[in-house]
């Protein structure tokens, strides 16, 4: 299974491609649990216990590693970089068409 997009919720650092994430996987670069919330696909605040999954109990520490098994890996993670300038940049355009006259 290829993270064509994955990095690292924390330092923003690509994770290599194909490599499988468990509970204890860490960025090598910072550190970082990448088996967390915030690495999560379904990580969304404001949602019961932040989740869109219909888990049973809250993950408290969201940058923890944890034993969710609804765990999936985030492949929309924009990074600082010409992906994510480039989506903020058309972001700001089509916010911007809409007061156009």
């Amino acid at each position: 299974m290829g993270y064509d997009e994955f990095m690292c919720w924390k330092c923003k650092e690509p994770i290599a491609e194909g490599l499988e994430i468990f509970r204890s996987t860490e960025c090598s670069r910072c550190g970082a649990s990448l088996h967390s919330c915030v690495n999560c696909r379904f990580y969304q605040p404001g949602a019961h216990y932040d989740c869109h999954e219909t888990i049973d109990e809250e993950v408290r520490d969201k940058e923890a590693a944890n034993f969710c098994d609804y765990f999936s890996v985030n492949l929309n993670f924009l990074a600082s970089g010409s992906k994510a300038d480039e989506a903020k940049k058309a972001a700001r355009n089509a916010f911007d068409n809409l007061f156009s006259l």
